[in-house]
């Protein structure tokens, strides 16, 4: 290893260029952060220079470069770019403004020395000139954009190029509009040169460009560290990127890959990695505190689902590598690249809920359940040998045990738990359907166990539902799911694609005392609710009247008093008395789960209970439970 501190004109005069390896992540300065704080490093030099003051070199930070093997006479010389692609791209794009903006001033006289920092001399000696032509070749993801801005000879062929990028006046689109990176920075740079240019009245325009050429070239200096045949360029990376702190972990999992690729680089990142550049694996995604890209979290997954090992998330990268080290069949980057593909299609219908697969529809429905301690275990189900009908026998099984701990009050801190002590089992013997539900149904103790339908049953027709153990995304999952149910074979309208535009509603409302007076037309105040309410925590012995209130009050958040109505209809008749209610279910409802209530003469704690019983009846099939 070797270092030497070179202008921007002689990191680029040689004949040579700067690849930006596979496992690099994509251009991402931007103007606020560095654009704008380097243009004002270089217009500072620029007007020292002006006004006669003797140059002082502006340290722009280090680059870390590894020379690549020269294998032939023809082409230029290669050098992988370890650490510092973002200011040596940033350059490229600085120079190739300067460029416009000197032929746009007609200062042509400068062009020729800006233009071979630009490209390589000689094409006739290359290789492959459509690429080695470049001083600087990006990564897959940022290169045709880079091409097509760098190769465009005046900002109208930029305007041409990039036309949905500009507005009808030719100016960048501020609204509305993503522009490429490469188009972004060298408008922001030539636009910065001229109205600086412009700015100045007295400065001769050649001595001007002259400044400026001179300053980008001449004046801004760069630390370059030359590894030598002895040095681990992915240590080196990994070091200078502080393990993982400024990449993602899964920027070091690439590097860890490709640094292995050799020769096959280049069809094995188009054909398995490059689907895993799409925006969805981008994504945020969160679990309890925890933010990461989905990229993550689906490693993180396919290594447990691979080898039944969990993987701190915070130490991702360190848990792949042992995972790659610990299996002889991962070794090389292809096998480690089909292992992730293996897997890839899964996760995607597992957390999309995308497709008509076993495992995308497992992902529609514990979606709102915050199914991820079982992703793992999911996963490995859907990538193995089992028919259909097993796989959906064990997500069924997976399904009701997250639901019937839900309505029962049980806790969910355990589950991570539960489900990686499965898939080790699973290991071990194999995925069977009857194995995983007997697993779940032996599984005792409150942190851990699966109601049975006694217990489901008696927190069912009791308990607090919503407002309480539920919320309203989970409420309303269930409730579709007991209307696919509720419909029969002869059933009109059969497929139900969305309850999104509904409510949940309370048939008696929370707030009862004005519409929905108690037996014999008492009528009630909310300070009466209230007091009824708290005495029935109390006390031991209640009025006639507090108890009725206690008793109706008690009744609201149970299910059979829930329901769903469109949201319009809902906020019409909110509070309104059960005869209004029911006539506007009749007027605007078809759905199964309101023919109950259709049907009732009068709406009471009676009815609540025997429509939760009614309920209760399909649940229990739904959800069916241990036997």
């Amino acid at each position: 290893m070797h270092s030497t501190t070179v202008t921007v004109q002689q990191i680029y005069q040689d004949r040579r260029q700067y690849r930006v390896p596979f496992y690099q992540r994509a251009y991402v300065w931007n103007r606020e952060e560095q654009w704008g704080p380097l243009w004002e490093d270089i217009r500072d030099k620029a007007e020292a220079r002006i006004q006669g003051n003797k140059p002082v070199p502006h340290f722009m930070g280090a680059v870390v470069l590894e020379p690549q093997k020269k294998l032939s006479l023809l082409g230029v010389e290669r050098h992988h770019i370890i650490d510092g692609q973002q200011r040596l791209t940033t350059m490229q794009y600085v120079l190739t403004a300067l460029c416009h903006v000197l032929r746009e001033a007609g200062q042509t006289a400068l062009l020729s020395v800006v233009d071979a920092c630009l490209n390589n001399p000689n094409p006739e000696t290359m290789e492959d000139r459509e690429v080695e032509r470049f001083k600087l070749w990006p990564t897959f993801r940022d290169r045709q954009q880079f091409v097509s801005a760098m190769t465009a000879g005046s900002y109208e062929q930029l305007q041409e190029r990039f036309a949905d990028s500009f507005t009808r006046q030719g100016t960048l689109r501020k609204i509305g509009a993503d522009h490429p990176p490469a188009l972004e920075a060298i408008c922001y740079f030539r636009e910065a040169m001229q109205e600086w240019a412009e700015s100045d009245r007295e400065t001769p325009p050649a001595q001007l460009m002259a400044a400026l050429a001179s300053a980008i070239l001449t004046d801004l200096s760069i630390v370059c560290i030359s590894l030598g045949e002895e040095d681990d360029a992915q240590v080196i990376f990994e070091t200078l990127n502080g393990r993982g702190a400024e990449l993602h972990a899964t920027d070091l999992i690439r590097n860890f890959i490709f640094m292995r690729a050799g020769t096959d680089a280049d069809q094995l990142y188009n054909n398995l990695w490059s689907q895993f550049e799409a925006p969805l694996w981008s994504e945020p995604q969160k679990r309890g505190r925890l933010n990461k890209p989905r990229l993550e979290w689906f490693v993180q997954t396919a290594v447990q689902a691979q080898t039944g090992e969990e993987i701190d998330i915070g130490r991702l990268y360190a848990g792949y590598r042992r995972c790659v080290d610990g299996e002889l069949t991962l070794h090389s980057a292809g096998a480690q690249l089909n292992f992730l593909n293996r897997y890839a299609e899964h996760y995607k219908g597992l957390v999309t809920g995308v497709g008509t697969t076993p495992i995308a529809e497992f992902g529609r429905r514990i979606a709102v359940w915050d199914g991820s301690a079982t992703h793992a275990l999911a996963l490995n189900v859907a990538a193995g040998s089992l028919l259909d009908a097993d796989q959906r026998a064990i997500f069924d099984a997976i399904e009701s045990y997250l639901v019937r701990r839900a309505v029962c009050g049980l806790s969910r801190k355990n589950y991570n738990k539960v489900f990686a002590l499965q898939l080790k089992k699973m290991f071990e013997t194999g995925a069977d359907a009857r194995a995983f539900k007997d697993f779940l149904a032996d599984l005792t103790g409150e942190a851990s166990r699966w109601p049975r339908d006694d217990e489901f049953r008696k927190h069912w027709l009791s308990a607090e539902i919503y407002p309480g153990r539920l919320d309203a995304a989970k409420l309303r999952a269930m409730f579709h799911r007991l209307e696919m149910a509720m419909r029969s074979a002869r059933t009109e309208e059969k497929v139900v694609l969305s309850l999104d535009d509904m409510d949940i509603d309370h048939i008696l409302p929370q707030s009862w005392a004005e519409y929905w007076p108690l037996a014999n037309s008492m009528a009630v105040s909310q300070q009466e609710i209230s007091d009824a309410v708290l005495l029935s925590y109390t006390a031991t012995q209640l009025s006639e009247k507090s108890q009725l209130i206690a008793n109706r009050q008690a009744s609201v958040p149970l299910f059979g008093n829930l329901t769903m109505v469109h949201y319009g209809v809902n906020r019409s008749v909110r509070n309104r008395e059960f005869d209004v209610k029911r006539n506007a279910l009749f007027e605007h409802s078809n759905l199964q789960l309101n023919k109950a209530l259709m049907a009732a003469v009068k709406w009471d704690e009676a009815a609540i209970a025997s429509r939760s019983e009614l309920l209760f009846s399909h649940a229990a099939k739904v959800w069916g439970g241990p036997a």
